[in-house]
């Protein structure tokens, strides 16, 4: 926007990531040509430019897209040839597994702006994210199985929460190719936009966030998160824990004497 400042490649090197801020919107963009592939030391990247934008005061929401048309294909086919024993192979699907993990528990709103084509553990990625944002051109699917393999990154976990058993076991055992409408249709990414506003219209609905108090937002996340992969007591003792924290912040005391006193709320993040 007019008037901000925008911050490129803070805090670490561009190789594989490139990373703007402004308006309080972190934008990670993944830059592996030519299919942005995930391979170790773009994983490892990725899991550290996260961390080190949960830490940012300036970040309140963060967007993760591919460059060109590319979000993702998945792991890197050649590096995963090079597994010397099943127990190698272990150690990366592990990794993908925990930088995945560190996503979906991120405190911070985590947008993926899926621009093209997002297989494999690219998809996988995009569904640890908190929302998901389609081209009308992209691409989707579990293609593990035409190579003999099986998601890796958490898929087997995750899919079956968003779009059923059922579904999921036929997309991942036929490992067919869906476009976004469908994806749409069986709740697998929640919005279809027009390829070229892609980024505007995820920057938009980051937008409506960055007004909000992060700390209320922290605690959203938490108890969404974790409570839907808990059982019922397990999910309202969490919630309880939320609201508790929330009661000694400066946030929610701001948020209610702004409501009461008929003005905007200022809202410290605390």
């Amino acid at each position: 926007m007019k008037g901000q400042a925008t911050i490129k490649n803070t805090a670490l090197p561009n190789q594989y990531l490139h990373l703007e801020i402004s308006d309080k919107i972190a934008l990670v963009s993944m830059d592996n040509p030519p299919v942005n592939a995930l391979k170790i030391a773009m994983l490892n990247k990725l899991d550290k430019t996260i961390g080190v934008l949960n830490k940012n005061p300036k970040v309140k929401v963060i967007i993760i897209t591919g460059t060109k048309r590319i979000f993702s294909s998945g792991a890197d086919i050649k590096e995963m040839s090079g597994r010397k024993s099943g127990k190698h192979a272990r150690a990366m699907s592990s990794l993908g597994q925990q930088v995945l993990l560190n996503i979906e528990n991120s405190p911070k709103p985590v947008i993926a702006a899926i621009n093209g084509f997002c297989l494999g553990g690219g998809l996988e990625l995009a569904m640890s994210c908190h929302i998901r944002i389609a081209s009308d051109h992209s691409i989707m699917g579990m293609p593990e199985i035409s190579l003999g393999m099986i998601p890796a990154f958490g898929g087997s976990f995750r899919l079956p929460r968003m779009v059923g058993k059922s579904r999921a076991i036929e997309m991942v055992l036929s490992g067919r190719k869906i476009r976004s409408d469908e994806a749409l249709a069986m709740g697998l990414v929640d919005l279809i936009v027009p390829g070229e506003t892609l980024l505007a219209e995820a920057r938009k609905c980051a937008n409506k966030w960055t007004g909000k108090s992060a700390a209320s937002m922290k605690q959203v996340l938490r108890s969404i998160t974790l409570g839907s992969n808990s059982d019922i007591s397990s999910a309202m003792e969490i919630e309880s824990a939320c609201v508790e924290e929330l009661y000694d912040s400066h946030d929610l005391r701001e948020g209610i004497f702004a409501y009461l006193e008929k003005r905007k709320p200022d809202f410290r993040d605390c």
